[in-house]
């Protein structure tokens, strides 16, 4: 990375050629790095990714997830790819999580499988043009340097996965293929990586083994999308957040947004009821589709639409939370309304000179005291707290099933062309805080550089994701609280808490995202990142 000056990298740029807008700003370096070199958007994102896991370890790791979203210049397309491990396939360990609960403060047996090595090189394969050998090098350069101890031992894993490629005859795809295997124990003479996994995963005391390894696949699914004002926003399916965002502006489309003012009370109040319904549903039905039925159809409905929006008062902040019922078609599930009483992720976006854009939110929650890694430099997240043990839920914990996680890229079309891709971090309020930026462009016609940076506000009146607790009213955060940086106007703080919102106003940062824009008019690249947060973006020839 000798051509990037990391210290000059900043919170926004513009680049004619290429943008990449992160946490880290030695990741973002690596980025660009690669942009630099000729690499594509899949390549750079893939670099990126890697190299927070070490500039942000403990927001992300290697053994994390990432989902992405990638729109290809070539096939004009976007699509998402799962970069989310599984709970153990074995039915003894989903019978003690059924037992026992799913634990955390380090314990092992929260983890999912790795995800980010199988995602990033399945990214290179289907989208990329380079090896994995170039594009790990800018996070090698930085496990080198490190001085933890988990640093070198990281290290020599992926010189392993470089020496499979290398080993490997074939094409490019077929050596990328062969440095996953290595990995994943799915090689046919070499499993020393995946056999030092297991061996620490028993070590811990947890569930996953080999078998959990080798099967693990990043499946490739088409995106959720609706159509807003004219936009089309792109998000991952219901084994994420993603689609109550969707959820969410379906209902602000009945609503005159614009006649309300930016960050009046009138605007806040209806973005934030809106917020609640669709994480009600959210909460209620939400989880891996390939283990349960989710109603998206129903859930993104005109029909469903047209019952819940009047649920919304203009006056009244509603302390309930009121999931629907999109199998009967019914504005309120029955028996399903209730009163209720009162880590780490990071982000990356890349743009590139072809037209490619990505948004991955790479994370693990890796818990600090546990985060050695074991002979692999491997560390591991808490994700599998993302499931629960409550029977007939949705989202309960079963074998090789995927949490429903608040990870949750965003990507909007206009007239079929990318125009804008947005990672949040900050766990439940990461789809909260991109409709705030949604809206601030949509609506208000507010640059990347100024959303960022402009006031936000939140709710807390949901579920946690994190809490696995099998009664699921018992992990509601807070009926009504409205979070609201304290530069908004104190008349609408006063307003707001008048209509019975539970105001708390913060100096701090609501999240932590990052935005790039594709100025289609101008050729231009505009990407940034809330500086409050340590967010960093950087463009071709800017850094």
């Amino acid at each position: 990375m000798s051509s990037i000056d990391v210290k000059q990298i900043g919170w926004r740029a513009e680049s004619k050629t290429g943008v990449v807008a992160a946490g880290g700003a030695g990741a973002v370096a690596a980025g660009i790095e690669i942009l630099n070199r000729g690499g594509n958007a899949a390549d750079a994102a893939a670099a990126t990714i890697f190299a927070l896991n070490v500039t942000d370890h403990g927001a992300c790791s290697i053994g994390g997830e990432v989902p992405l979203l990638i729109y290809s210049a070539e096939t004009r397309e976007v699509k998402a790819l799962s970069g989310q491990g599984r709970a153990p396939r074995s039915r003894e360990a989903i019978d003690w999580y059924l037992k026992n609960g799913i634990p955390g403060d380090g314990d092992m047996k929260m983890a999912p499988v790795p995800a980010v090595v199988d995602l990033c090189i399945t990214v290179l394969k289907r989208y990329g043009n380079m090896s994995f050998e170039e594009i790990i090098a800018p996070a090698l350069a930085l496990l080198d340097s490190g001085k933890d101890d988990w640093h070198p031992r990281l290290a020599i894993t992926l010189r392993k996965l470089i020496a499979e490629e290398r080993l490997t005859s074939g094409s490019r795809e077929e050596k990328l293929q062969a440095a996953a295997d290595r990995f994943y124990g799915r090689n046919a003479y070499r499993n020393d990586i995946a056999e030092a996994l297991e061996a620490f995963y028993i070590q811990k005391g947890g569930f996953l083994r080999r078998e959990d390894l080798a099967a693990h696949v990043t499946t490739i699914e088409d995106p959720v999308t609706v159509s807003y004002r004219g936009y089309t926003v792109c998000k991952c399916g219901p084994w994420t957040q993603g689609p109550y965002l969707c959820q969410a502006l379906r209902l602000l489309e009945k609503f005159d947004l614009k006649a309300t003012r930016h960050l009046s009370a009138d605007y806040i109040h209806v973005v934030t009821e809106a917020i609640k319904l669709a994480m009600a549903d959210r909460d209620a039905y939400y989880a891996d589709p390939e283990f349960s039925g989710v109603p998206l159809g129903a859930l993104l409905s005109d029909a469903y639409t047209d019952m819940r929006a009047p649920l919304i008062d203009m006056q009244t902040a509603s302390l309930e939370a009121r999931p629907g019922d999109p199998y009967r078609m019914q504005p309120i599930k029955p028996g399903g309304v209730f009163r209720p009483g009162t880590g780490g992720t990071t982000t990356c976006v890349v743009a590139d000179r072809w037209g490619n854009l990505i948004a991955a939110t790479p994370s693990a929650n890796v818990h600090r005291p546990t985060m050695d890694g074991g002979s692999t430099g491997v560390t591991y997240g808490n994700r599998l707290r993302s499931l629960n043990t409550t029977l007939g839920h949705p989202n309960c914990i079963a074998p090789g099933k995927r949490p429903r996680i608040t990870l949750t890229p965003t990507m909007v079309l206009k007239n079929g062309h990318p125009i804008l891709g947005i990672s949040v971090a900050g766990g439940d309020l990461q789809d909260q805080t991109t409709l705030n930026l949604l809206l601030d462009f949509i609506e208000f016609d507010i640059v990347p550089e100024e959303a960022v940076t402009a006031p936000r506000f939140a709710t807390a009146h949901h579920q946690n994701s994190f809490d696995p607790n099998p009664v699921r009213e018992q992990t509601f955060k807070r009926a009504g609280a409205l979070t609201l940086n304290q530069t908004i106007d104190r008349n609408v703080q006063d307003e707001l808490a008048r209509r019975g919102h539970q105001i708390e106003a913060t100096s701090s940062t609501i999240a932590s995202p990052v935005m790039v824009y594709i100025n289609r008019e101008q050729g231009v690249y505009c990407a940034a990142g809330d500086p409050k947060a340590r967010r960093h973006a950087a463009g071709l020839g800017t850094a």
